[in-house]
């Protein structure tokens, strides 16, 4: 029986707090890029064109490009009435329409949602989870994916993550300047554009990478975020976290071509196609250490059994 009575995402304080925090520092590391920008007389419309339009031909070709790079195929009601079923039920019980489902013929136990929007979203899961977990924890992934576009998660990245690719950009094209005579020798004046040209270069180099660790840390709190969003909607974080451990723990055992083709859809993944161990390598992942996920989870279901 469907279940019709909407339930919303209840989120962590502590991780809203977090997460306004990192967009916070983030505002300001780029209001001060854009003033350095502006002080050297970088053409910032021009170049912030080019960037926005890249920027928006990839969020809004995202999910097709995605899916296209993972082989993910959508599939109808007829096709895989059970799975359609469970996401249409876990949909109506968040209080947002049903998206688009998908399959990807892949040994990986994993999922993953995409979409600029609810309206615009899908859910795409492996056959590798199908196979591997049970109804619950399939439930609770799925969850998950849909609290990541509850959250409008892609959005807000796409944002985020806007200077730090018009970084990347101008970092290609100062090198190329230099390269091509910005750095050459002609007197006084030419040799004090090409020190203006070195400090730009320097300064674009490290607004891109302290904003990437920014944008990273951002995805790491989302994804704890929308952990607790769909432990929250599911009412089930035990199968949450025992599901992260029966992928996590099956990743050893999986051919390398599965390995390839979901590389397209790393970042979106329900669980990291790697285990990090390193504390420091955890700085650049796009996901919180899963031991660190699970403890949450743990957490969180002794919460809901004995009361908050």
């Amino acid at each position: 029986m469907a279940i019709t009575t909407a339930r919303s995402f209840r989120r962590d304080p502590g991780l809203v707090t977090r997460m306004y925090f990192t967009m916070f520092m983030l505002g300001i590391l780029y209001a001060i890029f854009t003033l350095v920008l502006w002080a050297f007389g970088v053409p910032l419309l021009f170049v912030g064109s080019v960037v926005g339009l890249m920027a928006l031909f990839q969020f809004f070709l995202s999910d097709k490009l995605i899916i296209w790079s993972t082989g993910a195929k959508v599939v109808t009601r007829e096709q895989e009435p059970e799975l359609h079923a469970m996401i249409e039920r876990l949909a109506t019980r968040a209080g947002m329409p049903m998206p688009q489902v998908a399959v990807m013929k892949n040994a990986i136990p994993n999922a993953f949602a995409t979409g600029r929007s609810p309206k615009k979203a899908l859910v795409a899961v492996t056959t590798g989870i199908r196979e591997r977990l049970s109804e619950r924890e399939l439930e609770a992934v799925i969850g998950h994916e849909l609290s990541h576009v509850q959250n409008r998660d892609m959005l807000v990245l796409a944002i985020a993550s806007f200077f730090v690719t018009l970084a990347s950009f101008l970092m290609q094209m100062f090198f190329w300047s230099m390269l091509f005579g910005g750095m050459g020798g002609g007197g006084r004046r030419e040799g004090g554009n090409a020190g203006a040209l070195m400090v730009v270069y320097l300064v674009t180099f490290v607004v891109y990478f302290v904003g990437q660790l920014l944008v990273l840390a951002l995805t790491r709190y989302r994804e704890f975020d929308a952990d607790h969003g769909g432990a929250e909607l599911t009412g089930d974080p035990g199968s949450l976290a025992s599901a992260l451990l029966k992928i996590t723990g099956s990743l050893g055992h999986i051919p390398e071509k599965d390995l390839r083709q979901a590389q397209g859809a790393a970042a979106f993944m329900f669980a990291p196609l790697a285990v990090r161990g390193d504390k420091i390598l955890h700085l650049f992942s796009t996901h919180p250490p899963v031991e660190e996920r699970v403890r949450r989870l743990r957490e969180l279901e002794q919460q809901m059994r004995f009361g908050r």
